[in-house]
């Protein structure tokens, strides 16, 4: 049985998953992994470049997009590894990072989840801790209240402003670039939730065990570089609906129906303010291109929360 068994997402960056599938070959010899990279209907090669250059990596193609938290389900799903690692392709694990987050799994049977230090290519530490959101922080979060309010004591709680980097600490939740999962924890809460297309899966995942008793930790000395939004970014209209519907999706499961309705009713209310701001600015012949494709996420961002 392996000690664990690592799923990698791929969607459209090919030379990003070269990269992470590099940085994992150089490892191979110590723990014993098995990697299973899901090809989210890429049709840019990566799946043929898998096959070719990684022989040793399980592949699975999808013929259609099917999301993020639902492809690393295909993955998983029929492990037997002792652990789990949610890998993002665009993320390349640093040498001893594996071997360092199952120790720490098998040192402390009480923790579900351990996540290490995310870090920027440039070397800069990526903020990948996070308290759970307050209904408050819903409204606040990648708003336009963030925007114009971004130093507030609301913000400072949810990504844990109060507690330094480089302190291993218990968390409420992490973010899903790179996730340890103890597989006796991932059977008992179940895998990802499906519903969830593409952001607020992982936040979802880590509520569920908390639910359930399981000790979530971030640990500093296990270091993954990640290039954030590799994928996401291709296709901004797409990112924008993805976003707030999982945003709303997870409001409505952990805050309940009224503040799910409350935050749907905000949400339009903001795309209509934005959309003004740049209709004016687009008006007085500001970055007339930039504003246009703004637009057409606001129009698309508005239909999607109005009718859906």
């Amino acid at each position: 049985m392996a000690d664990l068994a690592i799923s990698i997402v791929s969607y459209r960056t090919p030379a990003l998953l070269r990269q992470c599938l590099d940085a994992l070959q150089e490892q191979r010899g110590g723990i014993h992994f098995e990697v299973t990279v899901v090809d989210n209907a890429s049709g840019d090669g990566s799946a043929e470049m898998v096959t070719e250059s990684f022989p040793w990596v399980r592949l699975i193609r999808n013929t259609t997009n099917r999301g993020f938290g639902a492809a690393h389900n295909q993955a998983l799903g029929s492990s037997v590894a002792q652990h789990l690692l949610v890998l993002n392709a665009d993320a390349v694990v640093q040498h001893g990072a594996l071997a360092t987050l199952v120790a720490y799994l098998n040192a402390h049977p009480d923790v579900g989840v351990v996540g290490p230090r995310l870090r920027y290519p440039d070397g800069r530490t990526q903020p990948s801790r996070r308290r759970f959101p307050t209904a408050a922080t819903l409204f606040m979060e990648s708003t336009q209240v963030q925007r114009f309010w971004p130093k507030n004591g609301i913000l400072s709680r949810f990504y844990v402003e109060d507690r330094s980097d480089d302190e291993e600490q218990d968390v409420d939740w992490l973010v899903g670039a790179c996730l340890c999962v103890r597989a006796q924890a991932a059977r008992e809460v179940g895998l990802f939730d499906e519903g969830y297309f593409l952001y607020s899966e992982e936040l979802d995942w880590c509520r569920r065990f908390k639910a359930a008793g399981w000790r979530l930790v971030y640990l500093p000395t296990a270091h993954v570089s990640h290039v954030e939004g590799a994928s996401a970014s291709q296709d901004l209209l797409r990112r924008d609906q993805h976003f707030q519907a999982g945003k709303l999706r997870y409001a409505a499961r952990w805050h309940g129906p009224y503040i799910a309705f409350a935050l749907r009713g905000y949400l339009v209310l903001e795309y209509l303010a934005r959309g003004v701001e740049e209709t004016l600015k687009m008006g007085l012949g500001s970055r007339v291109a930039e504003r246009r494709a703004r637009l057409r996420v606001i129009r698309n961002g508005v239909r999607h929360a109005l009718f859906h």
